[in-house]
């Protein structure tokens, strides 16, 4: 009852590589509004659990940032107290490989566990995807049920569900799935086409944590001067109880005072979540006003 169509390996793959690539500080001014790196940002691929490219990424911006042993990027600030604790999450709900097929074809299984919207699967089906495979990014493409045997189906099929999807990477076999790096718990999410659209909107999948983050990287590059210590931090696996923030806290705290960057967005949990990218620069100036104690 499905019809497949073998993915070409062209489709997006370039588009992939740009997202996940390190963006390089030496073409932004430290005065870079957060916009501006909301747009990149949001075409990253981070899914719970597998976000060092995005933290590779965070690593090449932010000057005097290291990397934790939970794997959060950090950057500490001025000296002495009080000490405070500015964040953001990096990493988004997804999927991993569960099980590779002998004839190339990869079955999925969603991380975290639960779905965080109701329609999260179902916008997945017939759609493009990005796999983060030992060799870098490879495009692929989810099978969809063929148009010509749907009039044999029951009308009152269930939906689509993850259990449902088989990706397509233009592998014939195994074998060649795995010499494309692609093998069991491999990171798969939506390929990232973030699209700028009406008065200063951003639509993409997480737009706007993504959006908050480029918030503090932004507050971050405008160089200000902290009343005391001010400790930002872009955590991981937040989407397991919040377990990046947890291991900063416990590293580097205690803190006298904690700010977690958020925008509000529409259509949230959705391919096409919108945020303000006036919100984003609003909150950027914000954030450095907080950081130097104002």
């Amino acid at each position: 009852m499905w019809r497949w169509t073998r993915a070409a390996r062209r489709w997006g793959g370039g588009a992939a590589l740009g997202a996940l690539a390190a963006i390089r500080p030496a073409g932004l001014a430290a005065q870079t509004a957060a916009a501006e790196l909301a747009v990149r940002f949001a075409g990253w691929t981070a899914v719970a659990g597998f976000e060092q490219a995005a933290t590779d990424s965070l690593l090449a911006l932010l000057p005097g940032s290291a990397r934790d042993r939970a794997g959060n990027v950090v950057v500490t600030l001025g000296r002495g107290a009080p000490r405070r604790l500015a964040s953001c999450a990096v990493d988004e709900p997804g999927y991993v490989v569960g099980a590779v097929t002998d004839d190339g074809y990869l079955r999925l299984r969603r991380v975290p566990g639960a779905a965080p919207a109701p329609l999260f699967d179902q916008a997945l089906e017939g759609q493009r995807v990005t796999l983060v495979g030992d060799a870098g990014p490879v495009p692929g493409v989810v099978a969809v049920r063929s148009v010509h045997l749907a009039r044999f189906r029951a009308a009152a099929e269930a939906p689509f569900t993850v259990d449902d999807a088989f990706v397509d990477v233009g592998a014939a076999s195994r074998a060649e799935a795995e010499r494309l790096g692609l093998r069991v718990l491999t990171p798969v999410a939506l390929a990232k086409r973030p699209h700028r659209y009406g008065d200063g909107l951003l639509a993409a999948p997480v737009a706007g944590a993504r959006a908050a983050c480029a918030a503090l990287a932004a507050a971050l590059l405008a160089r200000p001067q902290p009343r005391g210590t001010v400790v930002a931090a872009f955590t991981v696996q937040s989407r397991y109880a919040n377990t990046g923030l947890r291991a900063v806290e416990a590293l580097a705290g205690p803190f006298a005072e904690e700010r977690q960057a958020a925008l509000a967005v529409r259509y949230g949990g959705t391919p096409v979540e919108t945020v303000s990218l006036a919100a984003a620069d609003s909150l950027a100036r914000a954030l450095a006003a907080w950081i130097e104690g104002r």
